[in-house]
């Protein structure tokens, strides 16, 4: 979630970001979700691989990934980042 914003600061048109968590038994689902386009001025650096790793990450934790644009609900484009990723409850052991 943190690369997304990040790169929701990077590479969005100005206007709201919105974070989405939700469970569904043993799936958690995350997105966050941002104007499409280019931001103008001046952006914060970085490596370029930021997709990638979540990719990466998510297919490591045996989640999906998945990132782009599309339509939003007012018909202007949107560029959403969702990943799916199980989770399980643990036993703690002492």
């Amino acid at each position: 979630m943190q690369e997304s914003l990040t790169n929701a600061l990077k590479h969005a048109a100005p206007g709201p970001v919105v974070v989405r968590l939700g469970r569904t038994g043993e799936l958690l689902t995350v997105e966050v979700i941002s104007a499409f386009g280019s931001r103008t001025g001046p952006t914060a650096p970085g490596s370029g691989a930021g997709l990638v790793g979540m990719r990466e990450r998510a297919a490591l934790l045996g989640g999906t990934f998945g990132a782009g644009a599309e339509p939003g609900g007012d018909g202007a484009k949107i560029w959403r980042v969702r990943a799916e990723l199980p989770v399980r409850e643990r036993e703690m052991r002492e």
